[in-house]
This record gives C-alpha cells, structure tokens and sequence, in this order.
C-alpha cells in the first residue's frame, strides 16, 4: 500500500506513461471535454483541488521541462494568483501563448487532469523533461 506521496491510481498511471518531450494538461472544472484524450476529473467542488494543489502534487515525481498557459490568465487574475503560478512553476520556463492556440495543443498530450479550479485561464500543459 502506497503510504506517502500521491495516492490517486490513475495520476500515477498516467504520470507512468509520459515520457520525454510528451505533455500533460492540468485544468480547471470548465476546460472542454477531450474525447481523444485520457481524462482523469478528480474535481469535487469548486477549488478542490485547484490546479496549483495538483502541479505541487505531481512535482515531486514529474520533471517539467516547459510550462504553456493562456495569454489570457495575466489580464483575468490578481498579481497574487500570478505570483503563486509563478512560485508554483519557479524553474520552468514557461510561456503564455494566445488561448486559442494553447487548446490546440490539448490533443497531444498524453492525459489531462481536471481540477475543481475557478482560475479563469489558469489551466497548464506541461512539457516533460
């Protein structure tokens, strides 16, 4: 039995199967469904968890190598919500990209993790190291 670090099976699934250069989404309640994709929704209710909780999670056993977020999240969020991305993803380069063009990137990625997340644009693709 699995005593410590992250407990979901199906996170570490998933983590399992990323391998260099392939990515994975983490994303707010309302990011559009991706049929294509392997979802795992561990949101309960609004901000549980959010994607900042998620991204600390996996951290310890997922190195990023490149982070992409909507353009969009810096205009529709407080300079405290930016900060704790930044904190949260301190080491990775990361960039902001229009959001029409960060979803075309969703259909690559080897799986996505919903959150219960409100942050409006707070959804991130991580690239594996």
């Amino acid at each position: 039995m699995i005593k410590t670090g992250l407990l979901n099976p199906q996170v570490l699934s998933l983590l399992a199967r990323v391998r260099h250069t392939n990515t994975l989404v983490i994303s707010d309640r309302g990011f559009p469904f991706w049929p294509e994709i392997e979802t795992v929704d561990l949101s309960l209710v609004d901000d549980v968890p959010t994607v900042l909780q998620v991204l600390a999670a996996i951290r310890q056993n997922f190195v990023i190598g490149q982070a992409y977020q909507a353009g969009e999240f810096l205009a529709n969020n407080t300079h405290e919500t930016a900060a704790a991305f930044a904190d949260a993803l301190a080491g990775v380069p990361l960039t902001r990209e229009p959001h029409v063009d960060f979803k075309k990137r969703v259909p690559q990625a080897i799986g996505l993790i919903r959150t219960g997340d409100t942050t409006q644009y707070g959804n991130l693709i991580l690239v594996s190291a």
